[in-house]
């Protein structure tokens, strides 16, 4: 398609076809009651669907009750919760997008404040609102950080019953409709947690050496590609690296997508760090640092990969795209500011686009102006 920019050019995956190579990355909203979606998630979703993004994520879903990061955040661990999910996936496929939800356990991140709230552990304000705590687990009792609580760690028999849950909550991902899953491995929370010699210091078969830290994510990978449909793709989002010398380092993550891709998943999804601070890792962030990870497991994974990270310019994710650095382009922070960032893309990519792609219940009146305005001129023209 020498024609058609990378960023434009339809992907195959298994048996799906996005439109384009523009991913909207699971964001967190905290605005579900008891895990269940409601009207907030699907206008905030819905609107990157017109937007004209190839595939939408749900923010993490969690597997378990005791998985979510905080008292807002959305679930699929029970049934109940599976009507919900089918009318944000509905929404998206009458509007051209797929839709994909990102499946997790916030581990021993569990039981936080909401962001307006603090951000920290829950504490007795917060139990006046409601929003009380709860014990949060991991691969051994190492808190995330000073005045955190001490996580309880899993036995063999609740790590067995979580990676269940993991399988369960694909099937009812799959009763919902999705088109594509991800498993949240990356950020701190409870399958990184696993993966880093930070947070895990067991000496049993979960932990030590790196086949055992990978042990969990493993088993969680194996048993969701076999809960899920054969035909549609599974990716995984980790923490590239954690940051430190001692942490989680790319060899490793390299090491860890080689098995992953022997497992069934398709595509890595390249983040970094939150194993004790910030989401990412390193120094102060600049546009595309988190690139040269997905470019590096591409090469030594020889599978599909997706960045993310400060890509808010479409001649920027382009050059991502056309120098082979990853296969598609993960749009977070900036679409919240510019829900239309893909349709604008467009624009500015193929001049004489217009706005064939946009809805047509606001394209025709766009185009309309654009004839009768002598200065207007379109974003990105």
């Amino acid at each position: 398609m020498p024609d058609i920019p990378h960023l434009f050019r339809p992907l195959t995956l298994r048996s799906i076809t996005s439109r384009n190579r523009i991913v909207i990355s699971p964001m967190c909203q905290y605005s579900a009651h008891e895990g269940y979606v409601n009207d907030w998630h699907l206008v905030n979703l819905g609107r990157f669907a017109t937007g004209g993004a190839g595939i939408v994520f749900t923010e993490a879903t969690a597997v378990q009750k005791a998985g979510r990061i905080t008292h807002g955040c959305p679930g699929l661990w029970e049934d109940g919760q599976i009507a919900g999910h089918a009318r944000l996936v509905r929404f998206a496929l009458d509007n051209g997008a797929l839709p994909g939800v990102q499946l997790g356990h916030a581990g021993r991140k569990g039981g936080m404040q909401r962001p307006w709230f603090g951000n920290g552990p829950l504490g007795v304000d917060d139990a006046a609102r409601g929003d009380s705590g709860w014990t949060p687990l991991g691969p051994s009792p190492i808190p995330v950080a000073d005045g955190w609580p001490e996580p309880h760690a899993l036995s063999k028999g609740e790590i067995a019953a979580l990676v269940d849950d993991y399988a369960a909550a694909a099937g009812r991902a799959r009763e919902a409709g999705y088109r594509i899953v991800e498993l949240h491995g990356a950020h701190g929370y409870l399958i990184h947690s696993f993966l880093s010699p930070l947070s895990n210091r067991r000496e049993d078969g979960y932990g030590g050496d790196l086949k055992g830290r990978m042990r969990l994510a493993l088993e969680a990978a194996e048993a969701v590609r076999g809960a899920w449909p054969d035909e549609l793709p599974l990716f995984f989002r980790t923490s590239a690296v954690d940051g430190g010398a001692d942490g989680w380092q790319l060899d490793d993550t390299v090491v860890l997508a080689r098995a992953l891709k022997g497992l069934g998943v398709d595509v890595m999804d390249c983040s970094s760090g939150g194993i004790a601070g910030p989401a990412t890792a390193g120094g102060r962030r600049q546009p595309g640092f988190q690139v040269p990870y997905a470019a590096k497991v591409r090469e030594g994974a020889g599978m599909m990969t997706q960045a993310v990270g400060l890509i808010t310019h479409p001649a920027q994710a382009e050059a991502i795209l056309a120098e082979g650095q990853a296969d598609l382009i993960a749009i977070a922070r900036e679409a919240l500011a510019n829900p239309n960032w893909a349709l604008h893309a467009e624009q500015a990519l193929m001049p004489g686009a217009g706005y064939a792609s946009w809805p047509e219940q606001s394209g025709w009146w766009l185009a309309m102006r654009e004839k009768t305005s002598d200065f207007y001129q379109p974003e990105g023209g």
